[in-house]
């Protein structure tokens, strides 16, 4: 059966978010985020690095879980959240990708 471009898309965005979030392989999340990466949060350092130097410093015990995920030709919204092992929610981001 062939995915249709909105499944891909939804795949690629969910693979990309498990790589740096979870897995933290910064080096393989370099393929997902451009160097030139638009950072909107003022919380966050500008730019790839401002995102990979956010997730180097949370405690390795916290993962990301995608919740809902959309998709509409070359966009990708996902609402999910990070959690420790405890199961205790801190932050429920929603990202346009």
């Amino acid at each position: 059966m062939n995915q249709t471009i909105q499944e891909k898309n939804k795949a690629l965005v969910l693979d990309a978010f498990d790589t740096l979030f979870n897995r933290r392989d910064y080096a393989a999340a370099e393929k997902y985020w451009s160097p030139n990466y638009i950072q909107h949060s003022a919380h966050i350092e500008p730019g790839r690095d401002g995102l990979f130097n956010l997730i180097k410093s949370l405690p390795p015990t916290l993962k990301y879980e995608s919740g809902t995920i959309a998709a509409e030709g070359d966009f990708v919204i996902v609402h999910g959240r990070f959690s420790d092992q405890s199961g205790a929610a801190f932050v429920r981001p929603s990202d346009l990708n």
